[in-house]
């Protein structure tokens, strides 16, 4: 099992349950490849110690941001993550964010070194306040004008204007940190405990609570220290220089499922990317210098003979708050697992079952 802490924020789709299993699959490569990287449950999820390179990316700007950022600065993404839950404040700094998504991705795609650790440290906040889909979407009748947030109606591309989460969905950065059934006390108001990896920030005093928010970072950091972070379309990671040309190669595809699968806005960055995945998997699939796992509902991907599918049952998701489809769709997750992936232990008879492929 993996030693890492997970990411510091709720993230639709994640892959924490099923990474021992894709782990099991995978076995021992000397490369590592996710071009949807998200939350990042699956590389957090690897067994430690390994050796090799991990190649990630992300469409999405902020994410790509909040990781970049988190690998240089872990103290200074924490300093600015580490703010109680306000209501204004979401608003004026959902506005403030998404009126630098467009300059901020262009930077990160140009400069693999580039990152903003203040906005990483806001967007990770924000994501934890957020109710729902759409945090930094820039889909929404608001704006900023003269330094106000005004009404723009129909005509321009702005945000929406939510309610805090102050229910057991969202409670600061990260959820296990915080608790805001008791007095709102946003961030990090329980501690982590994270062995010797994270001490809290070198050279300067910090409290108890804060002590745990920024271990969980550090110790982010230290797991992340020699992981390539791209940002772009996920095909640039996916040619032979980032992949077989770096030896035996595992590639975990978690692409956004197919919209008609599933509830609509729930990626800032959202395209129907899940056929084209598909097809780059199946024409690899007998490639023995790569082991390839693809993500999806059930009837999603018609596999090829020797591919292997499982079913899981994730925990749900953003829809399991409104019409159900989350709750229906979390008993819909499959993974499938190229010929050339290892075959599952004993270990696992126990957790999964068959899928038709």
């Amino acid at each position: 099992m993996s030693d890492s802490p997970q990411a510091p924020f709720p993230w639709f789709g994640g892959k924490s349950k099923v990474a021992p299993v894709v782990w099991e699959r995978f076995g021992e490569v000397t490369n590592y490849v996710e071009p949807y990287f998200g939350s990042g449950a699956v590389l957090l999820g690897r067994p430690l110690p390994f050796h090799g390179s991990e190649t990630v990316n992300d469409a999405d700007g902020f994410v790509a941001n909040f990781w970049r950022a988190l690998q240089h600065e872990p103290e200074q993404v924490a300093r600015y993550a580490d703010y109680p839950v306000n209501e204004c404040d979401q608003h004026a700094r959902h506005a403030w964010l998404v009126a630098r998504r467009t300059d901020l991705t262009r930077r990160l795609e140009g400069d693999p070194d580039y990152y903003d650790a203040k906005i990483a440290g806001w967007w990770v906040w924000g994501i934890c306040c957020w109710i729902g889909a759409g945090w930094c979407s820039g889909n929404g009748p608001w704006g900023v004008v003269d330094g106000q947030l005004v009404h723009l109606g129909d005509a321009g591309q702005g945000v929406h204007r939510k309610l805090v989460h102050l229910g057991d969905a969202g409670q600061g950065v990260h959820r296990p940190l915080g608790h805001l059934g008791r007095a709102g006390q946003g961030v990090h108001r329980k501690l982590v405990h994270l062995g010797d990896a994270g001490r809290g920030a070198p050279g300067r005093e910090s409290t108890a609570s804060e002590s745990g928010l920024y271990a969980w970072m550090e110790a982010l950091a230290e797991r992340l220290r020699y992981v390539r972070v791209c940002c772009g379309d996920w095909s640039r990671v996916c040619g032979p220089t980032p992949t077989v040309k770096q030896g035996l190669t595992a590639v975990f595809l978690d692409p956004p499922y197919a919209t008609a699968e599933r509830t609509a806005d729930l990626y800032a960055v959202d395209t129907e990317v899940s056929a084209a995945t598909r097809a780059w998997a199946t024409e690899r699939g007998n490639d023995k210098r790569l082991r390839i796992a693809l993500c999806g509902y059930e009837g999603e991907h018609a596999m090829p003979d020797g591919w292997t599918a499982y079913r899981w049952k994730a925990k749900g998701g953003y829809g399991s708050q409104g019409n159900g489809l989350g709750r229906e769709n979390a008993r819909r997750e499959v993974v499938w697992f190229s010929p050339h992936c290892l075959q599952p232990g004993a270990r696992q008879t126990t957790l999964w079952e068959p899928a038709n492929a």
